[in-house]
């Protein structure tokens, strides 16, 4: 339980509520004569009260690493589970170089089979796969490949190890895998998820113990409260509910509030208690004295947003350990957000308005263009540069507005409509200029004249339908939407892929850090902590490249053309970082000699290194990147080796590696700073402008006559069909295919090419948002409005 806060700080819990917890599983044990047996049913049900106890107030995201902890615990506690077969799992240390020779598996997956194969229990998992591929292969495509049953001696192994083949194989599918794994070893109770019913956690509440509600966006979990209190007399009417809205002055009313109801025997909710940082070392105080000697029937609800970063977290712990713990989450998937969308609205409301048709028509396109912006959050990047609080408010009022502006207007004013929803009520949220273009273009697709006559459809399958009554509405989304998938918010189905195989690193690495260095260590394995570490280091310090000499290299050319000026930067930022890096990994070698006292600096420098992360020191001055710190530390060797060859006789490598630099905006830049000089164009008036070649890096030798050729650029979203030079569909599980070497050059703003083209931005990594770098325009045949929905981009990294 202690260890969760790691997760978030709002996961507090005290001994003191534990002790509760265990007294009542005691008591509501099933009685047994046998002594054994009896032993038994107590640590089940004390195990099981505990689990659900946590569960409740644990965000939707953190259900499942709760569970596997819990799980992986008890099996290493019982012996049943090996701790190396765990460590690896975890870890997932692999070294990828290793090409795949089949074509339905990836490199990164057949890097993990042969460094799985170097181990006694996995010897020869490679040969089998390539020896029986169309086995492996059915596998591997299936639906829910964990469900299957595994080729020949290899459906023998234990569960342990059958998880570490599919985290190889389908990293996508590890969330559902580790659920069944949960599901086998500990029942099927625990993995059920159901809600816990509001009444009940309310029996568990007392003076000494409130309810806490820890918010998400769009969810009013008040509501149960006060519908509760309903039923049990506790209203505002008949002076026993204190509701108080906490800001602006209201903290000595919420004092009066609480003093009034522990003498007297009512209930208080205090709301939002997180935007009274100042006086909450008052309300813990006040809520520990209130609770002595008060009425039984006493109690208090808070509610407050959980804080963005642990840094921001400002609830005491004495709030929190003592209080039961209760998320309320917005519902998930489009079937569900869409019942949730007309829910806000009745019959009144449908008939309301004197233009029915037209009304009714648009607010169903409106409650959809809600569940997909809602929902949309879930892909991550590829769904949102960044995050926004939508909520039902911008919907309700978006359909007050509508209500006005028909009533109003002889013609329905799709512009003005669409200008207040997408700029204003859902576009005051927006801060990303792309996600702007994204809130609009999915308004453009979603309102328009064709929704009148049946031939708009909101999905594939999915038409905006007639003029149908409150309940006819649900029950046609009922009978007509089509089965989740990303296609319902415009995406390709690889989005799915790709937030489940995010969705579950994310996962093995919180699991990794959760477990206590001694616990990975266990019994039997060789080396400690400390010498894992020191191994890292050694290997880092004696591959790390030497400073680049700026004066020889300055020495070499007089000239300063913007190209030069560029990789006299790139070695300049290459130099600040190697020597950090040397730096601070000689410091830690004397500190683990005992020559140099451990600061709090080296012991998170350790700490890093012993989880496979790049230490912070580190990437404030490397460039952005997701890679773990083996992958990323090779990465850094790649970037030397090209500086090396450009700083030989600093001449423009033939194509340049993009991804290659710090800053590939100066890059860029350069290319337009040389055309515009050679071509006397002021500068303020030229743009790049590229070309995507048919040819890979290979076939150049020499660079382009004009500008520059670059590689290493990804497309995420769709691919870019090399025959006819247009983006096109992506494959499927191709997430993110390679683009051929692109050239670059400027031409003045009057020439730019503007039809059937699609401004695609590029990014430094896939966490998009703030690794913005340049668009570029590319070739389309379909309409640019389909890219813009399904999230297309080009990535230096991935």
């Amino acid at each position: 339980m202690n260890d969760l806060n790691k997760i978030n700080p709002m996961y507090q819990f005290s001994l003191k509520a534990f002790n509760v917890v265990f007294h009542k599983a005691v008591e509501q044990a099933e009685p047994c004569e046998d002594v054994k047996g009896r032993v038994n049913i107590l640590i089940d049900s004390v195990t099981f009260s505990t689990f659900n106890y946590i569960s409740r107030g644990l965000f939707e995201r953190d259900k499942l690493t709760f569970a596997a902890q819990l799980t992986f615990q008890l099996l290493l506690m019982n012996k049943e589970i090996d701790v190396r077969e765990l460590d690896f799992l975890l870890r997932f240390n692999i070294d990828h170089s290793y090409i795949s020779p089949l074509d339905f598996l990836s490199n990164s997956a057949w890097s993990a089979i042969k460094v799985m194969s170097f181990t006694d229990e996995f010897r020869g998992l490679d040969q089998d796969i390539e020896g029986s591929p169309k086995r492996w292969k059915k596998l591997i495509e299936s639906e829910c490949p964990e469900k299957e049953r595994f080729p020949q001696e290899w459906k023998g192994k234990s569960s342990l190890q059958k998880l570490i083949m599919i985290r190889a194989l389908r990293p996508d599918r590890m969330t559902y895998a580790l659920r069944n794994f949960v599901e086998e070893k500990l029942g099927v109770k625990y993995t059920e998820g159901r809600k816990t019913d509001f009444a009940k956690s309310f029996k568990e509440s007392g003076p000494a113990s409130p309810v806490f509600f820890i918010l998400s966006p769009g969810v009013d979990p008040l509501k149960d409260v006060e519908s509760l209190g309903r039923k049990l007399g506790f209203t505002i009417d008949l002076g026993k509910l204190h509701n108080v809205s906490l800001g602006q002055g209201q903290e000595t009313v919420a004092e009066v509030a609480m003093k009034k109801a522990a003498k007297e025997g009512h209930w208080v909710i205090l709301q939002n208690i997180h935007l009274v940082a100042r006086w909450l070392g008052a309300l813990e105080k006040l809520l520990e004295r209130c609770c002595e000697d008060s009425h039984p029937d006493y109690r208090v609800f808070m509610s407050a947003e959980p804080a963005s970063s642990p840094q921001g977290h400002i609830i005491p712990q004495g709030i929190l350990e003592n209080a039961i713990k209760i998320t309320n989450e917005p519902p998930t998937g489009m079937h569900a957000n869409l019942h949730a969308a007309l829910d806000n609205f009745d019959q009144e409301i449908l008939d309301q308005c004197s233009r029915e048709q037209e009304f009714k028509t648009i607010l169903f396109s409106l409650c959809y263009f809600h569940a997909c912006v809602a929902e949309r959050r879930k892909f991550g990047p590829q769904g949102w540069n960044r995050k926004y609080p939508f909520n039902t408010g911008d919907l309700t009022i978006s359909v007050n507005v509508l209500y006005n502006y028909l009533e109003a207007n002889a013609q329905v004013p799709w512009e003005d409509l669409r200008y207040l929803f997408g700029e204003i009520m859902y576009g005051g949220h927006i801060t990303d200029d792309w996600d702007r273009r994204l809130c609009r273009t999915y308004l453009e697709e979603y309102m328009n004249p064709n929704q009148f006559d049946r031939k708009l459809s909101l999905a594939p399958g999915f038409v905006v339908p007639s003029n149908l009554d409150y309940q006819g509405y649900h029950n046609f989304i009922d009978e007509m939407l089509p089965r989740e998938s990303p296609v319902h918010y415009g995406l390709h189905p690889n989005a799915e892929i790709e937030f489940l195989t995010v969705t579950s690193d994310k996962l093995f690495h919180i699991l990794l850090e959760m477990q206590s260095p001694d616990a990975v260590m266990g019994e039997g394995v060789s080396q400690t902590l400390e010498e894992k570490v020191k191994s890292i280091l050694d290997e880092v310090l004696e591959k790390l490249p030497e400073q680049y000499n700026m004066s020889d290299i300055t020495s070499k050319t007089a000239e300063r053309s913007p190209y030069i000026l560029v990789c006299f930067q790139e070695c300049e930022r290459m130099n600040m970082l190697t020597c950090e890096i040397r730096r601070s990994l000689k410091e830690l070698d004397l500190g683990l000699k005992g020559e140099l006292a451990m600061s709090s600096e080296m012991e998170k420098l350790q700490t890093a290194l012993f989880f496979d992360n790049v230490p912070d020191t580190w990437t404030k001055l490397a460039y952005p990147s997701t890679y773990s710190l083996a992958i990323w530390f090779n990465d850094v060797m790649q970037r030397c080796k090209e500086l090396d060859s450009w700083t030989q006789d600093l001449s423009l490598p033939s194509v340049v590696w993009l991804s290659g630099l710090f800053n590939p905006q100066s890059f860029l830049t350069a290319v337009m700073q040389s055309l515009a000089r050679k071509n006397e164009w002021p500068l303020d008036k030229v743009n790049l402008t590229v070309d995507v070649t048919k040819k890979f890096k290979e076939e150049f030798n020499q660079p382009a006559r004009e500008g520059a050729y670059v590689y290493g650029l990804y497309m995420e979203g769709a691919r870019w069909d090399t025959q006819t030079g247009v983006i096109t569909e992506a494959r499927l599980k191709e997430l993110t295919p390679t683009m051929p070497v692109i050239s670059v050059r400027a031409v003045p703003n009057d020439r730019q090419e503007t039809r059937n083209i699609y401004e695609c931005p590029l990014y430094k990594t896939k966490i998009r948002g703030p690794t913005y770098v340049w668009t570029f325009n590319l070739k389309t045949k379909e309409r640019p409005a389909k890219w813009v929905l399904a999230g297309v981009a080009l990535l230096l990294s991935v």
